[in-house]
């Protein structure tokens, strides 16, 4: 059993939602959770949420949207929320690599969304690109607004990963880990505690290193599994329930 807890079903690579989804079951992934980065694409999760039982959906708007978006934009998604098949807030952050001209407008988005976590009890789930310190303090400086949440795709060091666990987040990896020159990201699976270890694809984006080149999908996360158990030198089978059941209890699903 493999949980794909970050996919981007609701890109627009993908015209063949059905032809994906059936893909990842055949190869034994039956959770996922398909994240919303704007007001359409926060919409279109929940589309395909509530056209399958065992997909579900999060919200939010991606801090490199944010030049996009227009006004009510961040009203509608909150008023999204409240839909049953939404179990988390994300993606949200803060992204420095291509929007430095905007960090303040980035925060201010980055904080209203967090404070969403408290007033309807879910989940956030974090992007954050070459902006580590500020989206520690932000969370840090925030955490009265949220109980737990996700680093999506983490890419920083081990010793702020022990400090984004003890904030109570869980760390996730996708298809990046199986990289040759993911030397650091490899050294964080082999030295943190299984329990704050997620599994994620991020399809389309970021094909493990057997099929790059390819777009991605869900149903490549059996390697990202096997990865993590080749680091953590446990059984395949094993380190899949492990994170299986991680995020199963991170969702309550």
């Amino acid at each position: 059993m493999y949980f794909d807890t970050h996919v981007h079903l609701n890109s627009e690579q993908y015209e063949d939602v059905d032809e994906i989804v059936n893909n990842a079951l055949e190869n034994g992934v039956n959770k996922m959770v398909v994240i919303g980065y704007d007001l359409e694409t926060s919409l279109k999760a929940i589309q395909i949420a509530e056209k399958y039982e065992f997909i579900y959906a999060a919200v939010g708007m991606h801090p490199s949207e944010i030049k996009k978006m227009n006004k009510d934009d961040l009203n509608k998604i909150e008023s999204l929320l409240t839909n049953k098949k939404v179990v988390a807030i994300g993606e949200i952050g803060l992204d420095y690599h291509l929007d430095k001209d905007n960090k303040e407008e980035q925060k201010e988005v980055f904080i209203k969304q967090i404070k969403w976590s408290s007033k309807y009890n879910l989940p956030i789930i974090i992007h954050s690109r070459d902006s580590a310190e500020d989206t520690f303090n932000v969370l840090k400086e925030n955490k009265k607004y949220y109980k737990k949440g996700i680093m999506h795709c983490y890419s920083y060091s081990l010793e702020l990963a022990k400090e984004f666990i003890k904030l109570g987040f869980m760390i996730a990896f996708g298809g990046a880990l199986t990289f040759l020159n993911a030397k650091q990201n490899k050294e964080i699976v082999k030295e943190i505690d299984s329990k704050y270890l997620l599994t994620e694809t991020d399809a389309p984006y970021l094909t493990p290193h057997t099929y790059r080149g390819k777009r991605n999908e869900p149903k490549y996360i059996r390697l990202v599994v096997e990865e993590m158990s080749r680091l953590k030198n446990i059984n395949e089978e094993e380190m899949s329930q492990i994170v299986y059941n991680n995020a199963c209890d991170f969702f309550e699903v």
